[in-house]
């Protein structure tokens, strides 16, 4: 029997039980979105920008612990979904990126949108840099193995984006049905690697020994669903949970053990907890710069003066950044589960550190005292401490957030309780402006049931307005938070305290400030659009929004202060070396 490759790609993904597709139209890929439209399980989610697409993809494949899939067109199509495409790389989203291509048989002569200035039929190796492989499918009876193994590269080891890239006429072909028939009877999941017993026990006993140990946790906790063997285990053996920005969540911020966010938006007593200890195990996490305070040893991690164990399943993560005493290469729920099952027998009635325990909830008093004033200001426009406080007063504890870059990322990751494992997605590795506001739609398709709030700026909201447009067609109620300083603040805040100017980065001038309404724009796609007046106004107007059970915007005018460091930032030496020099509030 034959049939079309394009129907047999939507019986491939029927078959994979995915539910959406998200993406943009193109003549390149009329043909599957035709197979599509028969699809009774598959849905379309159509966007006016393939950015969008990506991140929506994204923030759906978080929420969901589901492969994203994106469709995209040719040149213009594919480049604009780049950025969010790398952005799911550098954060270990899985994602299958289907892109349709000119005709085979037009390959060098440069038809209509193609990108070929140095190479003939070349332009998928746009995606090579941070895609986990691209493939283009130059023949028909290739594209049920290529797409077998896309769904499961991207799942399997660290997962990633992988890029499928399909000339328009092997759409369009006859195939024997008996090549999708193979694959859709492959496995869909690959057995995962697990940690040793012996190597498990000399962790375990490394931590036991040990005067001041940490648990160290990213965002590959969250990727793994390894939260709740997490808390087991930290709760076991009462160990301090330390995490970067990314792993925040991974153990709920209420829990007494958590420590917060190290690095230069970190607490104070989070990184010297860090600097201070003797033994850390580090588990799914890259020890990126910002967390890290660059690297530097006097201000969060003192390795090797501190001894380091790191648990991943990257083993290019394993002492990429700091030297290892033991690095072991295992999937995290699989080694957690076995570090539970040793620590159980070295230590069957549990290890309890009551002086620590007081002096992380003695820290958490302190901060609480310190935000106190900035949370109950009444000052206008408001302060972000407030926009935060009073949001987490209002979301129940599993509402979703999105957040983009500037105060809504890193106030967040700061001051900001998440308190179910998972519910916090944000742009960590590339920190994408532009994130927030589509991951959010994607976020909420995959959980329908669930409050989902997007945290964006001014300007990482202006980035994709159009997502409003997607929001409203496919009903999607997602609530967008715009902290709306008219500037690229937190850029702002840093050129004005490194060279005494804020040029670029804050938006018009005294005459003309050129403050953009987004209650207005929201209104515009209709979609239901809310401008707070005061600070009084902003709880009801959240406790609205998310009544109404619809797309809603709320734009809150946000003083622009910078996020409180205790960390460093080695871009600070660059531009003022020799002088202490912070970001800092501009009027």
């Amino acid at each position: 029997m034959r049939d079309l490759v394009s129907n047999q790609i939507v019986r491939y993904l029927e078959a994979r039980e995915v539910e959406h597709v998200f993406g943009l139209c193109g003549h390149t890929n009329i043909a599957l979105l035709a197979a599509l439209e028969k699809s009774e399980r598959i849905s379309f989610v159509n966007v006016r920008h393939e950015q969008i697409a990506a991140h929506a993809a994204d923030g759906y494949a978080r929420a969901a612990h589901r492969t994203g899939v994106v469709l995209t067109h040719l040149g213009p199509g594919l480049t604009n979904a780049t950025t969010g495409v790398a952005n799911a790389a550098l954060d270990s989203i899985p994602m299958v990126v289907i892109a349709g291509d000119i005709p085979t048989h037009y390959f060098g002569k440069h038809p209509h949108q193609e990108i070929n200035l140095h190479a003939d039929a070349a332009q998928y190796e746009i995606y090579r840099p941070f895609v986990k492989r691209a493939w283009r499918v130059d023949r028909p009876h290739l594209i049920a193995e290529v797409l077998d193994k896309a769904f499961m590269l991207a799942e399997s080891g660290r997962p990633g984006p992988v890029l499928v890239d399909v000339p328009m006429d092997v759409f369009s072909a006859e195939i024997d049905v008996a090549l999708f028939d193979r694959v859709i009877g492959n496995t869909r999941a690959l057995v995962k690697p697990g940690l040793d017993e012996a190597v498990a026990e000399r962790i375990v006993q490394n931590l036991l020994d040990a005067e001041r140990p940490v648990l160290y946790v990213g965002g590959g906790i969250v990727a793994a669903d390894a939260a709740a063997e997490l808390a087991e285990f930290a709760e076991l053996l009462s160990l301090p949970v330390a995490h970067s920005l990314m792993g925040k969540g991974a153990v709920p911020d209420d829990s007494p053990l958590v420590l917060g966010m190290t690095g230069f938006w970190g607490t104070a007593f989070t990184n010297e907890t860090t600097r201070t200890a003797d033994w850390i195990l580090a588990l799914g996490t890259r020890f990126a710069e910002a967390d890290s305070s660059s690297w530097y040893a006097e201000y969060t991690f003192d390795i090797p003066g501190t001894k380091l164990m790191q648990i991943d399943v990257d083993p290019a993560e394993l002492g990429r950044n700091y030297p290892l005493e033991i690095g072991a290469l295992a999937d995290l729920k699989s080694a957690l589960t076995v570090l539970l099952r040793v620590a159980r027998r070295l230590a069957a009635d549990g290890v309890r550190r009551t002086e620590l325990l007081s002096q992380i909830a003695a820290n958490r008093a302190t901060l609480k005292l310190q935000n106190a004033p900035a949370q109950a200001s009444d000052a206008w426009p408001m302060r972000p401490e407030r926009i935060l406080s009073e949001t987490r007063e209002v979301l129940p504890a599993d509402a979703i957030i999105t957040t983009d870059v500037g105060w809504n990322k890193n106030g967040v990751g700061q001051q900001f309780d998440i308190l179910t494992p998972g519910s916090f997605l944000t742009p960590g590795g590339f920190a994408t402006m532009g994130f927030g506001g589509p991951a959010a739609v994607g976020a909420k398709i995959a959980c329908p049931d669930r409050v989902v709030v997007s945290l964006v700026g001014d300007g990482g909201f202006g980035q994709n307005p159009a997502v409003l447009s997607t929001a409203r067609e496919q009903g999607v109620a997602v609530v967008w938070v715009v902290m709306n300083n008219n500037a690229f603040g937190t850029i702002a805040g840093l050129e004005k305290a490194a060279f005494d100017t804020t040029y670029g980065t804050v938006f018009g001038s005294a005459d003309d400030p050129l403050y953009t309404d987004f209650a207005a724009i929201a209104e515009a796609y209709g979609v239901t659009g809310i401008k707070v007046e005061s600070a009084a106004d902003f709880k009801p107007a959240l406790e609205r929004a998310i009544a109404l059970e619809r797309p809603v915007v709320i734009d809150v005018s946000m003083v622009n202060v910078p996020t409180p460091t205790t960390g460093h930032w080695n871009i600070l030496d660059i531009y003022s070396p020799g002088e202490t020099v912070e970001h800092v509030a501009i009027p």
